[in-house]
Protein backbone atom coordinates (compact mmCIF):
# COMPACT_ATOMS: atom_id res chain seq x y z
CA UNK A 1 0.00 0.00 0.00
CA UNK A 2 2.78 2.37 0.92
CA UNK A 3 4.49 1.60 -2.38
CA UNK A 4 1.35 2.52 -4.35
CA UNK A 5 1.04 5.83 -2.45
CA UNK A 6 4.67 6.66 -3.16
CA UNK A 7 4.21 5.87 -6.85
CA UNK A 8 1.13 8.12 -6.95
CA UNK A 9 3.05 10.96 -5.31
CA UNK A 10 5.91 10.60 -7.80
CA UNK A 11 3.42 10.64 -10.69
CA UNK A 12 1.74 13.79 -9.35
CA UNK A 13 5.14 15.42 -8.88
CA UNK A 14 6.09 14.71 -12.50
CA UNK A 15 2.78 16.12 -13.74
CA UNK A 16 3.20 19.26 -11.63
CA UNK A 17 6.74 19.63 -12.89
CA UNK A 18 5.67 19.38 -16.51
CA UNK A 19 2.88 21.88 -15.93
CA UNK A 20 5.36 24.29 -14.32
CA UNK A 21 7.76 23.95 -17.23
CA UNK A 22 4.90 24.49 -19.66
CA UNK A 23 3.79 27.60 -17.76
CA UNK A 24 7.31 29.01 -17.75
CA UNK A 25 7.66 28.34 -21.47
CA UNK A 26 4.39 30.16 -22.19
CA UNK A 27 5.43 33.14 -20.05
CA UNK A 28 8.82 33.25 -21.73
CA UNK A 29 7.10 33.31 -25.08
CA UNK A 30 4.91 36.18 -23.96
CA UNK A 31 7.90 38.23 -22.74
CA UNK A 32 9.88 37.40 -25.86
CA UNK A 33 6.98 38.59 -27.98
CA UNK A 34 6.76 41.88 -26.03
CA UNK A 35 10.50 42.40 -26.36
CA UNK A 36 10.32 41.78 -30.09
CA UNK A 37 7.51 44.34 -30.46
CA UNK A 38 9.50 46.93 -28.50
CA UNK A 39 12.57 46.41 -30.64
CA UNK A 40 10.50 46.72 -33.78
CA UNK A 41 8.93 50.02 -32.68
CA UNK A 42 12.23 51.53 -31.53
CA UNK A 43 13.99 50.65 -34.78
CA UNK A 44 11.52 52.49 -37.03
CA UNK A 45 13.73 54.16 -39.65
CA UNK A 46 14.07 57.94 -39.69
CA UNK A 47 12.31 59.41 -42.74
CA UNK A 48 14.70 60.51 -45.48
CA UNK A 49 14.36 61.78 -49.00
CA UNK A 50 15.32 64.35 -51.59
CA UNK A 51 13.89 67.85 -51.81
CA UNK A 52 14.24 69.30 -55.29
CA UNK A 53 12.46 71.19 -58.04
CA UNK A 54 9.35 73.35 -57.72
CA UNK A 55 6.53 72.73 -55.26
CA UNK A 56 3.22 73.01 -57.08
CA UNK A 57 1.17 71.40 -54.29
CA UNK A 58 1.15 71.40 -50.50
CA UNK A 59 3.61 69.07 -48.80
CA UNK A 60 4.44 68.03 -45.23
CA UNK A 61 7.87 66.75 -44.21
CA UNK A 62 7.69 64.80 -40.96
CA UNK A 63 10.71 64.87 -38.67
CA UNK A 64 13.56 63.34 -40.64
CA UNK A 65 16.84 63.85 -42.50
CA UNK A 66 16.47 65.25 -46.00
CA UNK A 67 18.77 66.33 -48.83
CA UNK A 68 18.23 69.67 -50.58
CA UNK A 69 19.25 69.43 -54.24
CA UNK A 70 19.44 72.58 -56.33
CA UNK A 71 17.24 75.65 -56.09
CA UNK A 72 13.91 74.60 -54.56
CA UNK A 73 10.98 76.97 -55.09
CA UNK A 74 7.72 77.07 -53.15
CA UNK A 75 5.25 78.50 -55.65
CA UNK A 76 2.38 80.90 -55.06
CA UNK A 77 -0.61 79.26 -53.37
CA UNK A 78 1.50 76.39 -51.99
CA UNK A 79 2.31 75.69 -48.33
CA UNK A 80 5.22 73.43 -47.35
CA UNK A 81 5.56 72.27 -43.74
CA UNK A 82 8.67 70.98 -41.96
CA UNK A 83 8.19 69.29 -38.60
CA UNK A 84 10.35 70.14 -35.58
CA UNK A 85 13.67 68.33 -35.48
CA UNK A 86 14.03 67.98 -39.24
CA UNK A 87 17.55 68.31 -40.69
CA UNK A 88 17.88 69.44 -44.30
CA UNK A 89 21.35 69.12 -45.84
CA UNK A 90 22.31 70.92 -49.05
CA UNK A 91 24.88 69.56 -51.50
CA UNK A 92 27.16 71.90 -53.46
CA UNK A 93 27.59 69.40 -56.32
CA UNK A 94 24.10 70.28 -57.53
CA UNK A 95 24.90 73.91 -58.40
CA UNK A 96 23.13 76.70 -56.55
CA UNK A 97 21.28 75.21 -53.60
CA UNK A 98 18.69 77.42 -51.92
CA UNK A 99 15.18 77.27 -50.49
CA UNK A 100 13.08 79.99 -52.13
CA UNK A 101 9.60 80.95 -50.95
CA UNK A 102 8.07 82.87 -53.82
CA UNK A 103 5.52 85.64 -53.30
CA UNK A 104 2.23 83.95 -52.45
CA UNK A 105 3.89 80.77 -51.22
CA UNK A 106 4.22 79.83 -47.55
CA UNK A 107 6.54 77.79 -45.42
CA UNK A 108 5.60 76.51 -41.97
CA UNK A 109 8.64 75.70 -39.85
CA UNK A 110 7.63 75.33 -36.22
CA UNK A 111 10.72 74.02 -34.52
CA UNK A 112 11.19 74.07 -30.76
CA UNK A 113 14.00 75.10 -28.43
CA UNK A 114 14.80 71.44 -27.82
CA UNK A 115 14.13 70.29 -31.39
CA UNK A 116 15.04 73.01 -33.90
CA UNK A 117 14.82 72.72 -37.66
CA UNK A 118 18.34 72.80 -39.11
CA UNK A 119 19.47 73.64 -42.63
CA UNK A 120 23.13 72.82 -43.15
CA UNK A 121 25.65 71.69 -45.75
CA UNK A 122 27.68 68.56 -46.24
CA UNK A 123 31.02 70.41 -46.43
CA UNK A 124 30.51 72.71 -43.43
CA UNK A 125 32.24 75.42 -45.45
CA UNK A 126 30.82 78.99 -45.30
CA UNK A 127 29.26 80.11 -48.57
CA UNK A 128 28.41 76.63 -49.81
CA UNK A 129 24.72 77.34 -50.47
CA UNK A 130 22.17 80.12 -50.71
CA UNK A 131 20.20 79.81 -47.46
CA UNK A 132 16.51 80.63 -47.06
CA UNK A 133 15.15 83.33 -49.38
CA UNK A 134 11.62 84.69 -49.02
CA UNK A 135 9.77 87.02 -51.37
CA UNK A 136 6.67 89.05 -50.63
CA UNK A 137 4.77 92.06 -51.93
CA UNK A 138 5.03 94.42 -48.99
CA UNK A 139 6.10 98.03 -49.70
CA UNK A 140 9.67 99.00 -50.46
CA UNK A 141 11.36 102.28 -51.29
CA UNK A 142 14.21 101.50 -53.63
CA UNK A 143 16.77 103.70 -55.35
CA UNK A 144 15.23 106.98 -56.58
CA UNK A 145 12.06 106.04 -54.67
CA UNK A 146 10.96 103.15 -56.89
CA UNK A 147 8.32 100.78 -55.49
CA UNK A 148 9.82 97.62 -56.97
CA UNK A 149 13.32 96.35 -57.67
CA UNK A 150 15.29 93.37 -58.95
CA UNK A 151 16.72 90.99 -56.38
CA UNK A 152 20.46 90.71 -55.87
CA UNK A 153 20.58 86.95 -55.32
CA UNK A 154 21.17 86.17 -58.99
CA UNK A 155 18.30 83.66 -59.16
CA UNK A 156 15.68 83.52 -61.88
CA UNK A 157 12.09 82.32 -62.04
CA UNK A 158 11.70 78.77 -63.32
CA UNK A 159 8.63 79.97 -65.25
CA UNK A 160 9.77 83.22 -66.87
CA UNK A 161 13.51 82.71 -66.76
CA UNK A 162 13.93 86.31 -65.59
CA UNK A 163 15.35 87.65 -62.35
CA UNK A 164 13.03 87.91 -59.38
CA UNK A 165 11.50 91.29 -58.58
CA UNK A 166 10.12 92.41 -55.26
CA UNK A 167 7.96 95.19 -53.83
CA UNK A 168 4.24 95.91 -53.69
CA UNK A 169 1.49 97.39 -51.55
CA UNK A 170 0.54 94.46 -49.31
CA UNK A 171 2.00 95.50 -45.94
CA UNK A 172 0.40 92.46 -44.26
CA UNK A 173 1.95 89.91 -46.65
CA UNK A 174 2.24 86.51 -44.96
CA UNK A 175 5.03 84.17 -46.05
CA UNK A 176 4.41 81.73 -43.20
CA UNK A 177 6.32 80.89 -40.02
CA UNK A 178 10.02 80.48 -39.31
CA UNK A 179 10.36 79.53 -35.66
CA UNK A 180 13.43 77.87 -34.09
CA UNK A 181 15.22 77.49 -37.42
CA UNK A 182 19.00 77.42 -37.89
CA UNK A 183 20.78 78.03 -41.19
CA UNK A 184 24.44 76.99 -41.41
CA UNK A 185 27.24 77.66 -43.95
CA UNK A 186 25.09 79.71 -46.35
CA UNK A 187 25.85 83.07 -48.01
CA UNK A 188 26.81 81.75 -51.45
CA UNK A 189 28.22 84.34 -53.86
CA UNK A 190 27.56 83.74 -57.53
CA UNK A 191 29.29 86.95 -58.59
CA UNK A 192 30.89 88.89 -55.78
CA UNK A 193 29.29 92.29 -55.27
CA UNK A 194 26.36 91.71 -57.64
CA UNK A 195 24.85 88.25 -57.02
CA UNK A 196 25.03 87.40 -53.35
CA UNK A 197 22.94 85.40 -50.91
CA UNK A 198 22.77 85.44 -47.13
CA UNK A 199 21.78 83.12 -44.31
CA UNK A 200 18.27 84.58 -44.39
CA UNK A 201 17.13 86.96 -47.15
CA UNK A 202 13.77 88.72 -46.83
CA UNK A 203 12.60 90.57 -49.95
CA UNK A 204 9.59 92.85 -49.29
CA UNK A 205 8.30 90.42 -46.67
CA UNK A 206 5.21 91.57 -44.80
CA UNK A 207 4.11 91.90 -41.20
CA UNK A 208 1.94 88.77 -41.38
CA UNK A 209 5.09 86.62 -41.48
CA UNK A 210 6.42 85.18 -38.20
CA UNK A 211 10.20 85.26 -37.63
CA UNK A 212 11.20 84.01 -34.19
CA UNK A 213 14.22 82.28 -32.65
CA UNK A 214 16.44 82.06 -35.70
CA UNK A 215 20.17 81.34 -36.05
CA UNK A 216 22.41 82.26 -38.96
CA UNK A 217 25.68 80.41 -38.46
CA UNK A 218 28.99 80.89 -40.29
CA UNK A 219 27.77 82.18 -43.62
CA UNK A 220 30.00 83.88 -46.19
CA UNK A 221 27.82 86.98 -46.47
CA UNK A 222 25.30 88.67 -44.16
CA UNK A 223 23.56 86.77 -41.41
CA UNK A 224 20.23 88.47 -42.14
CA UNK A 225 19.27 90.98 -44.79
CA UNK A 226 15.96 92.80 -45.15
CA UNK A 227 15.12 94.33 -48.52
CA UNK A 228 12.30 96.68 -47.68
CA UNK A 229 9.07 95.26 -46.29
CA UNK A 230 7.30 95.48 -42.97
CA UNK A 231 8.18 92.19 -41.26
CA UNK A 232 9.59 92.14 -37.71
CA UNK A 233 11.81 89.55 -36.05
CA UNK A 234 12.51 88.49 -32.47
CA UNK A 235 15.31 86.44 -30.93
CA UNK A 236 17.81 86.49 -33.78
CA UNK A 237 21.35 85.12 -33.47
CA UNK A 238 24.02 85.92 -36.05
CA UNK A 239 27.23 84.00 -35.38
CA UNK A 240 30.48 84.02 -37.34
CA UNK A 241 29.10 85.48 -40.58
CA UNK A 242 31.82 86.90 -42.82
CA UNK A 243 30.09 90.10 -43.89
CA UNK A 244 27.55 91.98 -41.74
CA UNK A 245 25.62 90.35 -38.92
CA UNK A 246 22.47 92.36 -39.73
CA UNK A 247 21.85 94.41 -42.87
CA UNK A 248 18.92 96.19 -44.48
CA UNK A 249 17.97 98.57 -47.27
CA UNK A 250 15.05 99.60 -49.50
CA UNK A 251 13.18 101.29 -46.66
CA UNK A 252 12.66 98.31 -44.36
CA UNK A 253 10.27 99.40 -41.60
CA UNK A 254 9.66 96.52 -39.15
CA UNK A 255 8.24 97.95 -35.93
CA UNK A 256 8.32 95.11 -33.38
CA UNK A 257 11.87 93.77 -33.39
CA UNK A 258 13.61 92.61 -30.22
CA UNK A 259 16.54 90.57 -28.92
CA UNK A 260 19.07 90.69 -31.73
CA UNK A 261 22.41 89.07 -30.85
CA UNK A 262 25.54 89.17 -33.01
CA UNK A 263 28.84 87.44 -32.32
CA UNK A 264 31.53 88.16 -34.91
CA UNK A 265 34.27 85.54 -34.91
CA UNK A 266 37.22 85.13 -37.25
CA UNK A 267 35.95 87.27 -40.13
CA UNK A 268 33.24 89.93 -40.05
CA UNK A 269 32.42 93.43 -41.18
CA UNK A 270 29.75 95.62 -39.55
CA UNK A 271 27.62 94.40 -36.71
CA UNK A 272 24.74 96.32 -38.32
CA UNK A 273 24.86 97.99 -41.75
CA UNK A 274 21.95 100.37 -42.20
CA UNK A 275 21.00 102.11 -45.43
CA UNK A 276 17.95 103.29 -47.37
CA UNK A 277 19.09 103.54 -51.01
CA UNK A 278 19.73 107.29 -50.53
CA UNK A 279 16.03 108.03 -49.95
CA UNK A 280 15.15 110.32 -47.03
CA UNK A 281 12.18 108.36 -45.66
CA UNK A 282 9.86 109.60 -42.95
CA UNK A 283 9.67 106.16 -41.34
CA UNK A 284 12.17 103.78 -39.81
CA UNK A 285 12.47 100.39 -38.10
CA UNK A 286 12.48 99.93 -34.34
CA UNK A 287 14.62 97.37 -32.49
CA UNK A 288 14.81 96.78 -28.74
CA UNK A 289 17.56 94.82 -26.94
CA UNK A 290 20.64 94.50 -29.13
CA UNK A 291 23.99 92.84 -28.39
CA UNK A 292 26.91 93.30 -30.80
CA UNK A 293 30.14 91.44 -29.96
CA UNK A 294 33.40 91.15 -31.86
CA UNK A 295 35.97 88.58 -30.80
CA UNK A 296 39.62 89.55 -30.51
CA UNK A 297 41.53 88.97 -33.73
CA UNK A 298 38.47 89.16 -35.98
CA UNK A 299 39.41 90.67 -39.36
CA UNK A 300 37.28 92.29 -42.02
CA UNK A 301 36.16 90.37 -45.07
CA UNK A 302 38.29 92.50 -47.41
CA UNK A 303 41.37 92.44 -45.22
CA UNK A 304 43.04 95.31 -43.41
CA UNK A 305 42.41 97.75 -46.28
CA UNK A 306 38.63 97.53 -45.83
CA UNK A 307 37.53 99.76 -42.96
CA UNK A 308 34.28 97.89 -42.31
CA UNK A 309 34.83 97.07 -38.67
CA UNK A 310 32.34 99.31 -36.83
CA UNK A 311 29.54 98.03 -34.64
CA UNK A 312 26.87 100.11 -36.42
CA UNK A 313 27.21 102.01 -39.66
CA UNK A 314 24.57 104.38 -41.07
CA UNK A 315 24.83 105.35 -44.74
CA UNK A 316 22.69 106.36 -47.73
CA UNK A 317 19.98 107.87 -45.50
CA UNK A 318 19.74 104.84 -43.21
CA UNK A 319 17.91 105.48 -39.95
CA UNK A 320 16.14 103.73 -37.07
CA UNK A 321 15.18 103.75 -33.41
CA UNK A 322 17.26 101.44 -31.19
CA UNK A 323 17.09 100.91 -27.43
CA UNK A 324 19.00 98.90 -24.81
CA UNK A 325 22.21 98.23 -26.73
CA UNK A 326 25.43 96.54 -25.57
CA UNK A 327 28.54 96.84 -27.75
CA UNK A 328 31.80 94.97 -27.04
CA UNK A 329 35.08 94.27 -28.80
CA UNK A 330 35.13 96.88 -31.56
CA UNK A 331 38.58 98.09 -30.58
CA UNK A 332 40.52 97.82 -33.85
CA UNK A 333 42.33 101.07 -34.56
CA UNK A 334 39.86 103.39 -36.30
CA UNK A 335 36.77 101.39 -35.33
CA UNK A 336 33.85 102.97 -33.51
CA UNK A 337 30.54 101.97 -31.98
CA UNK A 338 28.53 104.16 -34.38
CA UNK A 339 29.67 105.67 -37.68
CA UNK A 340 27.83 108.13 -39.92
CA UNK A 341 29.23 107.44 -43.36
CA UNK A 342 28.09 110.38 -45.49
CA UNK A 343 27.02 114.00 -45.26
CA UNK A 344 23.44 113.43 -46.46
CA UNK A 345 22.83 110.84 -43.72
CA UNK A 346 24.25 113.24 -41.14
CA UNK A 347 22.21 116.20 -42.34
CA UNK A 348 18.87 114.45 -42.88
CA UNK A 349 18.91 111.58 -40.38
CA UNK A 350 21.07 112.69 -37.45
CA UNK A 351 20.07 116.34 -37.56
CA UNK A 352 16.54 115.38 -38.51
CA UNK A 353 16.23 113.19 -35.36
CA UNK A 354 15.53 110.05 -37.39
CA UNK A 355 18.37 108.11 -35.76
CA UNK A 356 17.82 107.37 -32.09
CA UNK A 357 20.19 105.27 -29.95
CA UNK A 358 18.83 105.06 -26.41
CA UNK A 359 20.48 103.38 -23.41
CA UNK A 360 23.76 102.37 -25.02
CA UNK A 361 26.45 100.52 -23.05
CA UNK A 362 29.87 100.44 -24.69
CA UNK A 363 32.53 98.11 -23.28
CA UNK A 364 36.25 97.74 -23.92
CA UNK A 365 36.92 101.43 -24.56
CA UNK A 366 35.27 101.43 -27.99
CA UNK A 367 34.73 105.06 -29.12
CA UNK A 368 31.10 106.20 -28.99
CA UNK A 369 30.47 107.63 -32.45
CA UNK A 370 32.16 109.42 -35.28
CA UNK A 371 31.70 110.41 -38.90
CA UNK A 372 33.56 109.63 -42.06
CA UNK A 373 36.19 112.07 -43.22
CA UNK A 374 34.91 115.64 -43.00
CA UNK A 375 31.73 114.68 -41.10
CA UNK A 376 31.21 115.55 -37.43
CA UNK A 377 27.87 114.17 -36.21
CA UNK A 378 26.25 115.82 -33.21
CA UNK A 379 23.32 113.92 -31.73
CA UNK A 380 20.63 115.74 -29.82
CA UNK A 381 20.67 114.84 -26.13
CA UNK A 382 17.42 112.89 -26.41
CA UNK A 383 18.58 110.96 -29.49
CA UNK A 384 21.73 109.38 -28.03
CA UNK A 385 21.96 108.26 -24.40
CA UNK A 386 24.41 106.07 -22.51
CA UNK A 387 23.55 103.57 -19.77
CA UNK A 388 25.72 101.52 -17.43
CA UNK A 389 22.86 99.06 -16.84
CA UNK A 390 21.87 98.22 -20.41
CA UNK A 391 21.45 94.45 -20.83
CA UNK A 392 21.31 94.05 -24.60
CA UNK A 393 19.62 90.97 -26.02
CA UNK A 394 18.04 88.54 -23.57
CA UNK A 395 17.73 85.14 -25.23
CA UNK A 396 17.14 81.76 -23.56
CA UNK A 397 19.62 79.04 -24.51
CA UNK A 398 18.61 75.57 -25.66
CA UNK A 399 19.50 72.98 -28.25
CA UNK A 400 18.64 75.60 -30.88
CA UNK A 401 21.59 77.80 -29.76
CA UNK A 402 24.16 74.99 -29.63
CA UNK A 403 26.28 73.95 -32.62
CA UNK A 404 28.86 71.18 -32.31
CA UNK A 405 28.78 71.46 -28.55
CA UNK A 406 29.30 75.24 -28.48
CA UNK A 407 26.62 77.52 -27.06
CA UNK A 408 26.56 80.49 -29.43
CA UNK A 409 25.35 82.78 -26.66
CA UNK A 410 28.48 82.29 -24.53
Amino acid sequence: MKSRIQQSQKLNSKIMGKNLLLSLAVMAGIFTSCSSDDESSSSTPTPTGEISGDFGANRVYVKGNYTLKGTVRIKSGVTVTFDAGSVITADVTDGVDALVIENGGKVLMNGTAADPIVFTHTTKVPGSWGGIIMYGDAPIVGASGVASATSEDGLTSSVTGTAYTYGGSNAAHNGGVLRYVRVEYAGKKITDGTSEMNGFSFYSVGSGTVLENLVSYKGADDGYEFYGGTVSATNLISYGNSDDSFDWQDGWRGQSNSNWYASQVGTGNFGMEIEAKSVNNDFWPKINNITLKRAAGTVTEGGSSAAEYDAIQFKKQGNGEFTNIVISGYTTAGATAVRIQDAATNNDQVNGHKIKLINVKINDGTPQYTGASGITPVFAEADYTLSSTATGATITSGAWTIVEGVNLLN
